[in-house]
Parts: C-alpha cells; sequence; structure tokens
C-alpha cells in the first residue's frame, strides 16, 4: 500500500478524499508525510488538522526542545517541527480551512516562535563561554531581534527568507572568564542565531536568513548597539530605508526594548508634516526594481510584475509614508488592516479598497501555492504541466490554467491601474507644463512677461498677473531657496499657470494662487503635492478662484493641502456623526499629556473640516441651511472632545469631583445655540456644573481640591485648549460674556446658581439669548435639568408692554454702539430693517406669548420659532413669510460677503425689498404701527 492510500485509510472520509488534492498540489507535503508518518498518521487521524492548534506555536516548539542537549539535537528537532507545522499549514489553506490571514499569521508565528528557540540556545553556549554581556552600568545587555519585511508585517511567504537585523541594548563587556566585548558577543549570537536557523542539513533548514537590511549592509557589524542604530538612521538613513522600517517588529529577544527603539525610530520614517516627497522616492526605488525584474523577465512574476504584490504594498506604503506622521492608524505594519482604513478615512475610494483587497488575497494565495509545490521561493507562475496543474490544485480551480489566468489578470490589471494612477510622473515630465514656459516664466520682464502671459491665455489683465509672478519671483523666501529647489518651484509654476486659463476669471485665479505658493515656496512637501498631483492643482486654482477667505486661510495653514487630494471635496461635506466619529478616530492617536500636540489636532481638524465646508459650499452642493449646520455640528464635535482632553489632563493631579466629571454642561448661545454658525463665527458658551456639596473634596489625583473649584480648573482648560493662540492659530474665540453676571461673574456657575440669577437677576436681554441657548456637551441629566430650567424662564407670564419697552430699548444700544454707517450703503447686520431687528421681532413674539405656548421655546432657531408662532396664530402666514425669506436672503448675502473677505455693508439699493418688509413688521410689532 502506497503511503497515500496508507494516510486515507486512517483519515476520517472527508480528510481522506481531499489528500489525494493536497499531494497533487505540493509534493514537498506529501514528502512529510512520508517522512514523519506517525505524525502525520495521529494528525490525521485524529482531525488535529481541520483546527487551529489550541497552544501557541512557541509553547509547542519549547515542548519539542525540551530534550535537546547539544547543537545537532536542537537543529534537527527545530526542523522536524517546522516539517510538521509547514505541512499542517499547508493542509488548513489547500483544503479552504484557513483565510489568507491566518496561514500568513501561523507561518509568522512559526519563525517568530524559531528565532527565539535559535537565539536562546545560541545565547546559553555563549555565555557558558564568556558570561553574560553587561552594559556599562553593569545591567544586562539583551539582544533584540527586528523582523523586517513580511516577517514584520505578520504576512510571511511560505518559503520566504526571514529578514532580520540583530541589535543590543547597550555597549558594554561580558563578565565571565573569558570576556569579549559586547559588539563581539552579540556579533557571534547574529551569526550562531542565523545558523541554527538556515543551515541545509540532511532535515532541510528551518528558514533561510537574510541580514542585509541592517545598518550599512553587508558591510555593517551583524549586530549594533540600540544608540548605533539609532545614530545611523539620524546621519545615513535613506529613503528606501524608511520604506523598509514600516515593516519593522521585533521577533525575538528581548521585545519591550524592541518597541522602545521603534518608537526613536519613528520621526525617521514617519514625518510629522506631510510627506509628498516620499512618492518621488518611493517612484525611484519602483524603477530600480522594474529594471531589474525586466531583466530577469518579470511578467508571470507574482511579486515583481506589472500589477504584482510589490505594486500593491508600494501603493499602500505610498499612503503610510506620507500620511503616517500624522494619522497613527497608518503605522500598522499589516498591509489589509491598513488597506481597509484607507478606505475608512477615504483616502482611496471603498470600491478600490475592495479591489485591491481582492487582489491581494488571490495574489498571496497564489505565491503561497507557488512556494507549497516544492518548499522553494519562487514567485514565478509556472510553466510545467505538472506544476500548472498543482497550482490549480492548490487554489481549489477546476477550468484548469485557462481558469486560473481568466481569474488573476482581471486583478492585475486593477492594481496596475491603481498603481499608475497613483505613481504617475509629476508636472516636469509632461507636456502641459514644458519647461521652456516655466523658463520663461521664472525669467521674462515687463512687457516681455505680459507678450508670454497674453500667449498663454491671459487676455485681460496680463499685467497684474505679470505684478504678481515678479512679486514672487523677488519675495525673501524665493531668494532664499537654494539651486536644486527652483525646478520643482519652476515646474510647479508653470503648470499652475497652464491649469489657470481653464478658469472662470484666469488672472484673478493665478494671482490668488500666487499669494498661496508663496507661503510655501520654502516647505518642499507642499511644492512636491503641487507638482504630483494634477487634482490637488486645479482644486486649488478653483477654490482660490471663488474666495479670498479661502486663500488666507491656506496661505495662513499650507497642510491644508492635503485636503485638495480628496476627490470628494467639492461634491460632499462630512455630516454630523461623521465629524464627531473622524475626530474621535483621530484623538484615539493623540494622547491627552501632550497638550501642544492636542491643540495642534483641534485647530487643524476645524481648518481642514472648515475647507471641507467651505467646498461643498461653492461648488453648490450645499445649501446655506446645510452650510450652517455642518459648521455648528463641527463646532460641536471639537468643544466635546476638548472638554474629554480637559478631564484628562486634570485627573492625574485632581482625580474627579464626587458626582463624576459628567456634572459638567457647556451651553451653546448666539449663533451656536441657534445651529446658524458662519465661517468666521466665534462661540457663545456658558459653563453650567451640579454638586450637591460644592466643597466636597476630589478624589483619585495627587491631590484634592473642592468640587467647585475643579470645575472652575476645567472650564478653564476646556477654554484654553479651544482659544490659546499656538503655531496652527486658535480652534475658536470663546466668548464667555453671556454667563451670569457677565465679565464679573465666575467663569462656571452652579446649577441652582445659574437658575437662580435667570429667576431673579436677568436682564429682558439675556432672557432673549436664552431663547437660543442648547446644551452641547455634559451629562444627559444635568443637560435635561438645564433646559426644564430654560423653558421654566422663558414661559413666565410677561407684561407685554413692558417687554416691548424693553426689547425697544436694547435694540436702539445696539444699533448706537455696533452698527456701521456708510452714505449710500446699509448695514445688513446691525441696520434698521436688517438681520437682527427680524431676529428680535421674533425673539419678542416668542417671549410674550411662551406662557401660553409651549411650542414657540421648544427650538432655538428663529426659523423654527418663526414656524411655531405661525402655527399656533400668533403671526401670519404672509409676516412668517416674510420674516424667513429676509432672514434666509440677510445670511446668504453675508455668507458670500464672509467667503470674499468683504464687510457686511450693502449699497442702499440692495435687498430693498426685504429690507422694507422687516422694517414695516418692525413698527407693526415693536411701535404698535398698523401694516
Amino acid at each position: 500500500m502506497d503511503i497515500l492510500s496508507e494516510l486515507q485509510s486512517v483519515s476520517p472520509a472527508g480528510i481522506a478524499a481531499l489528500l489525494p488534492r493536497v499531494f497533487r498540489a505540493s509534493p514537498f507535503v506529501a514528502g512529510i508525510f512520508a517522512r514523519q508518518q506517525d505524525w502525520a498518521k495521529a494528525a490525521l487521524a485524529g482531525g488535529e488538522l481541520e483546527q487551529a492548534p489550541v497552544l501557541p506555536v512557541a509553547e509547542r516548539l519549547d515542548a519539542t526542545l525540551a530534550g535537546a542537549a547539544d547543537e545537532a539535537a536542537v537543529m534537527r528537532e527545530l526542523r522536524a517541527f517546522r516539517n510538521r507545522e509547514m505541512a499542517r499549514i499547508a493542509v488548513r489553506d489547500i483544503a479552504g480551512w484557513a483565510g489568507l490571514d491566518e496561514t500568513l499569521r501561523a507561518l509568522s508565528d512559526l519563525a517568530d516562535a524559531s528565532c527565539e528557540s535559535a537565539l536562546r540556545f545560541a545565547a546559553g553556549v555563549l555565555q557558558a563561554r564568556h558570561g553574560v554581556p553587561r552594559d556599562e552600568d553593569g545591567a544586562e545587555a539583551r539582544p533584540i531581534v527586528l523582523g523586517m519585511g513580511k516577517l514584520g508585517g505578520r504576512e510571511l511567504n511560505f518559503s520566504s527568507d526571514i529578514d532580520l537585523i540583530f541589535v543590543f541594548t547597550g555597549n558594554g563587556d561580558t563578565d565571565g572568564s573569558r570576556p569579549v566585548s559586547n559588539a563581539e558577543y552579540f556579533a557571534r549570537l547574529a551569526q550562531d542565531t542565523g545558523k541554527l536557523l538556515s543551515t541545509r542539513t540532511a532535515d532541510g533548514f528551518v528558514f533561510r536568513v537574510d541580514t542585509l537590511l541592517r545598518p550599512f549592509g553587508s558591510v555593517g557589524a551583524p549586530a549594533v548597539s540600540m544608540d548605533a542604530m539609532e545614530m545611523y538612521y539620524q546621519q545615513h538613513g535613506r529613503e528606501w530605508e524608511r520604506y523598509a522600517m514600516i515593516k519593522a517588529r521585533p521577533v525575538a529577544g528581548d521585545l519591550e526594548a524592541g518597541q522602545q527603539l521603534l518608537q526613536g525610530l519613528r520621526p525617521f520614517v514617519y514625518r510629522r508634516y506631510l510627506d509628498f516627497g516620499a512618492l518621488g522616492a518611493l517612484r525611484e526605488l519602483k524603477a530600480m526594481i522594474d529594471q531589474d525584474a525586466h531583466k530577469r523577465g518579470a511578467e508571470d512574476n507574482l511579486k515583481l510584475g506589472p500589477g504584482g504584490i510589490r505594486e500593491l504594498e508600494f501603493i499602500v506604503q505610498l499612503f503610510q509614508l506620507i500620511r503616517g506622521g500624522q494619522d497613527a492608524r497608518l503605522r500598522d505594519n499589516r498591509l489589509r488592516p491598513v488597506l481597509h482604513y484607507l478606505g475608512e478615512a477615504g483616502h482611496l475610494p471603498p470600491e478600490t479598497v475592495a479591489a485591491l483587497d481582492q487582489a491581494y488575497v488571490f495574489l498571496r494565495r497564489s505565491e503561497n501555492a507557488v512556494q507549497m509545490y516544492a518548499d522553494e521561493q519562487t514567485h514565478r507562475l509556472p510553466q510545467a504541466q505538472e506544476a500548472r496543474e498543482a497550482l490549480c490544485a492548490a487554489l481549489d480551480i477546476d477550468d484548469g490554467w485557462a481558469g486560473l489566468l481568466l481569474r488573476l489578470d482581471p486583478l492585475r490589471v486593477r492594481v496596475r491601474a491603481e498603481f499608475e494612477r497613483l505613481f504617475a510622473q509629476p508636472v516636469a515630465g509632461t507636456a502641459h507644463a514644458p519647461s521652456a514656459v516655466a523658463e520663461d516664466l521664472w525669467q521674462d520682464e515687463g512687457e516681455e512677461l505680459e507678450a508670454t502671459l497674453r500667449g498663454l491665455g491671459f487676455v485681460q489683465r496680463p499685467q497684474d498677473v505679470a505684478r504678481s509672478l515678479q512679486d514672487l519671483r523677488q519675495s525673501r523666501q524665493v531668494r532664499a531657496l537654494k539651486d536644486a529647489a527652483r525646478p520643482r518651484l519652476q515646474a510647479v509654476l508653470g503648470a499652475l499657470v497652464h491649469e489657470a486659463v481653464t478658469q472662470a476669471d484666469p488672472e484673478e485665479a493665478l494671482i490668488r494662487t500666487l499669494r498661496v505658493l508663496a507661503a510655501i515656496v520654502g516647505r518642499s512637501t507642499y511644492l512636491a503635492l503641487l507638482a504630483e498631483s494634477l487634482g490637488a492643482r486645479r482644486q486649488l486654482l478653483k477654490l482660490c478662484g471663488a474666495s479670498p477667505w479661502i486663500v488666507d486661510l491656506l496661505a495662513q495653514t499650507p497642510a491644508l493641502l492635503d485636503t485638495l487630494l480628496d476627490a470628494r471635496l467639492a461634491n460632499e461635506a462630512p455630516d454630523r456623526a461623521a465629524l464627531r466619529e473622524e475626530l474621535r478616530r483621530r484623538a484615539a492617536g493623540v494622547p491627552a499629556a501632550e497638550a501642544e500636540t492636542v491643540m495642534d489636532l483641534l485647530r487643524g481638524y476645524r481648518q481642514e473640516m472648515t475647507l471641507r465646508i467651505a467646498a461643498a459650499d461653492l461648488s453648490g452642493a450645499l445649501p446655506l441651511v446645510q452650510v450652517s449646520d455642518r459648521l455648528t455640528w463641527l463646532a460641536e464635535a471639537i468643544v466635546a472632545q476638548a472638554l474629554d482632553y480637559a478631564r484628562e489632563q486634570l485627573a492625574p493631579q485632581l482625580g474627579t469631583p464626587p458626582g463624576g466629571d459628567d456634572d459638567l454642561a457647556l451651553i451653546a448661545y448666539g449663533k451656536f445655540g441657534s445651529i446658524e454658525l458662519g465661517y468666521g463665527s466665534d462661540l457663545d458658551l456658558v459653563f453650567v456644573y451640579q454638586a450637591e456639596d460644592p466643597d466636597a473634596g476630589t478624589g483619585g489625583g495627587t491631590r484634592s481640591v473642592a468640587a467647585s473649584e475643579y470645575f472652575v480648573r476645567l472650564v478653564q482648560r476646556v477654554v484654553q485648549l479651544l482659544s490659546a493662540r499656538t503655531v496652527a492659530g486658535r480652534a475658536y474665540e470663546i466668548d464667555l460674556q453671556l454667563r451670569p453676571s457677565g465679565n464679573s461673574g465666575l467663569v462656571v456657575t452652579g446649577l441652582a446658581g445659574f437658575a437662580r440669577y435667570q429667576r431673579e437677576s436677568a436682564w429682558t436681554w439675556e432672557h432673549q439669548a436664552l431663547l437660543r441657548a442648547r446644551s452641547v456637551a455634559g451629562g444627559a441629566p444635568l443637560c435635561a435639568a438645564i433646559e426644564a430650567i430654560r423653558r421654566e424662564v422663558l414661559m413666565r407670564p410677561r407684561d407685554a408692554g413692558k417687554l416691548r419697552a424693553e426689547v425697544v430699548e436694547m435694540r436702539a444700544k445696539m444699533r448706537a454702539s455696533l452698527e456701521k454707517r456708510q452714505v449710500g450703503r446699509w448695514d445688513v447686520k446691525q441696520g434698521g430693517g436688517g438681520l437682527i431687528d427680524a431676529e428680535f421681532i421674533t425673539q419678542y413674539l416668542c417671549l410674550r406669548h411662551a406662557a401660553q405656548h409651549a411650542g414657540v421655546v421648544e427650538y432655538t432657531d428663529n426659523w423654527r420659532q418663526l414656524e411655531a408662532l405661525a402655527a399656533a396664530g400668533l403671526v401670519e402666514a404672509p409676516q412668517k413669510d416674510a420674516l424667513l425669506a429676509a432672514e434666509r436672503a440677510y445670511r446668504g448675502w453675508l455668507h458670500r460677503r464672509s467667503l470674499q473677505s468683504q464687510d457686511a455693508l450693502a449699497d442702499d439699493a440692495d435687498l430693498k425689498e426685504h429690507r422694507a418688509a422687516v422694517s414695516a413688521l418692525w413698527n407693526h410689532f415693536m411701535l404698535g404701527e398698523s401694516i
């Protein structure tokens, strides 16, 4: 009876039927079963292969090596164990019992355990001879083994080399009778460990070991100290080594020290800024790989060929290198989780991510199947008929080689298309920005430059464009550029000029865009962005042409240029849930203790999302109401996050108050409360806390303070996080003047004090403000209590005549102090018949009738309050419609003026009908005149 029949005879029916396909797919596995028949029969009969092992591979390998006393025995047992595990992994993969992730992880875990066992045995032999290595402080120096490449990413191939870097924690000497330096000790340890793993014996090998990724490569020391490792990357690290270090992971030795080492190297791998220069470096690296692969003939290479695994890896790692310094979720050495995250974060369309993931799974399964055939490190599709049939058997493809290619080829085409899209050559190599044109724009002067611009399509105001170009060329920032940086600036300039002529107003678009360019000329990463991305250049010109306000925003915050890469920018803006969730996601990677980073996060998020909202607004994708909604939701998300951070920052020192952190509420007033924020709005906030005993001490921190003091500190910290001016500006200006007693009051008020003030001391104008108040953060019970107080106070019966007189008096004071006056123009916000008049009419009517009609104070925005007044029959439908139409017109007009960085003064003839309608309604309701 042959071995296959013997094994089938002891196997359950399902496994017995599977074995012929396993043997066709992998003669290597068949050979292991033949050489280790006792194990194979037991494993098959017991159904051990159908389930993943319960015990971790490291524990099982330790048990196997327990009786191995010398090097020969260790090497023999390591190889026998490795072969059994490879057979187990192969069978589960071929049968479909294990998905790709399990297969790659199992191979990587086997390599980790093998490295650790070999390292431990080799160290024992060396220490018996030379003693324990000690650092200069006398502590034991420990080895660190970094896994690189696919081992580092827990994505090891079936028959892959393992890329290792050997490091040790400190210099010094061993403490034995035959001492050697730590450098010599750990060099021998690295060599001996590699020998244990890679030496080919009669039993085969464990893993082939490659250590060429170490500092200085083949001429470098076999092992280096942590200090030397960090110094190397600071002084000599090259771009391709950044790429390699993305995958680095401690796999053996002192894993904790290994993590500390990688944390120290993080600034080398991931730049703090958006590093678009990495695209050029990766493009050059890929060109070198392609050139080498072409020499060898790579069309049938699953790894290096067009649309292969390497291109897919480059796609993912491009985003990691460019954005990983700012986004912790990208600093993951596993490919598939990062790829999926690229879709979640909007860096790639979800359908692209799905297609790339499908391709990756099929390519990696095919690669493993090719290597399972004979345990050889190959990535080529087989040419021999028997090997092709084996590959089809491993992948369970029953329509033969043609069927396999029918599945594989479209996936490779899709990967190749996405790779070419992302790695397309930059502007300097395109016909759209010929170097001669860029050179002319850089060198021509006066009338010659104007003539050049006319020839390019700038026929309306070439002299203005010429002046802006000359200003840019003569600016201090440009004069300070190194010679090597100027060609890229010239190329970007040429591309922007070429693209600008497609805009509605080419001159204005280019002149404004040059202001942004002037702000970034010394920052190569942003020039690289514009050089690399046609989409970013077009978005920049479009937005700058549409709004000088956006020009100022981009010039002050160049990091926002990254947002221009998002193809969805002008077509959609995040909703309330998305704004909160995205901020939570980003905040998860920023510890509260890093106060400066926290403030940068809040400011950067406000600026980025405001730009996204403005872009959708200018494109017409968002009507006015939805713009205000989103600006308000953005503020809500940032305020809530600032509160969470403030609590975390205070907790180590002050702990928490007796009732818990949720006993603080943030009340939004004004435009924030009425969900009507504009682009430059500040935030009117009032803070209220609830404590049974304000003098009770906090607990859980290094010191205790009274609850009342804790909440003062908490509010101060929130305000600081939001409004302190940093290099990134402010998140928001915070106005606390509407708190009880105004500027003379405490920054935070107890609930009882807030209620007492509103009931007994508040002025009518403060109750007008209360109409627009709502809680935007804090514990639900406290927020509900505040809303109950609000409704109670607003629904108090009022003397109509006295109320009217007080509202009219307050309005007169406001106009006297705030209205801007110019001959032939009027103040749309503060002028007679303007926006504030319309709002005061609504507020007066709500306060007058709330005692009898609770619905008029249910909402905080004027529009729904007017709807409630009309529903209760307190204003006539035409009156409501006139006020709503005026408010919409005024707010839309002011909104557009804000985007154009213009004031709130309109010509007397503008908005005339709305102004007359509001004035008439003011006279009717507030002065008692008939309409």
